[in-house]
Order: structure tokens, then sequence, then C-alpha cells
């Protein structure tokens, strides 16, 4: 196996680990949860296989729904925001996701800021709208929407940093 397979378990397991056991546990006026666990496939190779990012986008939204008891709108979300992927990069960088020069854990640059805004953005709604499943409700779905993405947009990026790996 390469070393980018074996990266990309450990940050699959690590992730998961840290949404169930810290993040989901963390209430922000008592109904709001950060999920940085969509890092996984943010940060997924931009080269990489793609049936094995929806596989494994759909393994880790349905093991957080086992976890969590989400009724299966964590691995919708994750599939959609996977398949969604390519079209975010094109939007946000544009030629250089022609030629597969993009890597998102270096420093945050505009067009990386607007990816993992669009990225969270859209799982966050399709995941509220999911779990509400009512259009009398939509100014709640919007709410929580925006103040779940600015809280798991700062711990995302935070994350980014931390495991940036160093100048060599």
């Amino acid at each position: 196996m390469s070393s980018s397979v074996i990266l990309n378990i450990f940050r699959f397991i690590i992730l998961l680990l840290l949404q169930v056991v810290v993040f989901s546990r963390l209430d922000l006026f008592g109904f709001l949860n950060p999920y940085p666990y969509i890092l996984f496939i943010l940060l997924y190779p931009v080269n990489g296989n793609k049936a094995g990012l929806l596989l494994s986008s759909f393994l880790l939204g349905i093991t957080l729904d086992m976890f969590l008891n989400s009724g299966g709108s964590h691995a919708v979300a994750c599939v959609v925001l996977a398949y969604l992927r390519p079209t975010f990069f094109k939007f946000s960088f544009g030629i250089s996701y022609e030629y597969q020069t993009v890597k998102i854990n270096d420093r945050l640059s505009p067009e990386r800021f607007s990816f993992i805004l669009i990225s969270v953005v859209t799982h966050h709604l399709i995941l509220y709208l999911l779990e509400v499943f009512r259009f009398s409700l939509i100014l709640d779905v919007l709410l929580r929407t925006l103040l779940t993405t600015l809280f798991t947009l700062i711990i995302c990026i935070i994350i980014i940093y931390l495991i940036k790996p160093g100048k060599q």
C-alpha cells in the first residue's frame, strides 16, 4: 500500500473518532455541533480514486449515523459532498484544478477558503434539510446552517493548520 492510502485510512479513523468522542458532545447554544469530519472528504487527494472517495464518504457518513442515530442524513450529505467536490474545485481553483496542482492543506488562500466554505455550506444545508424535512422550518434550517458553518469552518481551519506538514 502506498503512503497516500495509509494516510487516508489514518485520517478517516482519527476524524471519525474525534467527531464521535469530542465534537458530537460540543453544543454551541444548546443545538449546534461542529462537523469537522468532512475534512476527510475535503483533504482527499485531487488525483485520488473517485469511486474510492464516494465509497469511503458513504462509509464515513453511515458510520457516523450509526453512532449518532441520525437515520442516514450524514451518509447522504457526505456522498453528495464527495460527488460535487470536483465541481467545487473547478469553481474555486479554475485552471489549477485541471492540472491537479491543488493542495488543500497548504497555507490558506482565498481559493482554498472559498472551496472549504462552499463545501461546508453544502454539506450542512443538505444535512439539516434531511434532519428537519419540513418546509415550514426553512428559516430554522438556514439559521442552523449559517451558525454551524461558521463553527465548523473555524475548527476545520484550526485542524488544517495543526496537521499542515512543515517546510522541508
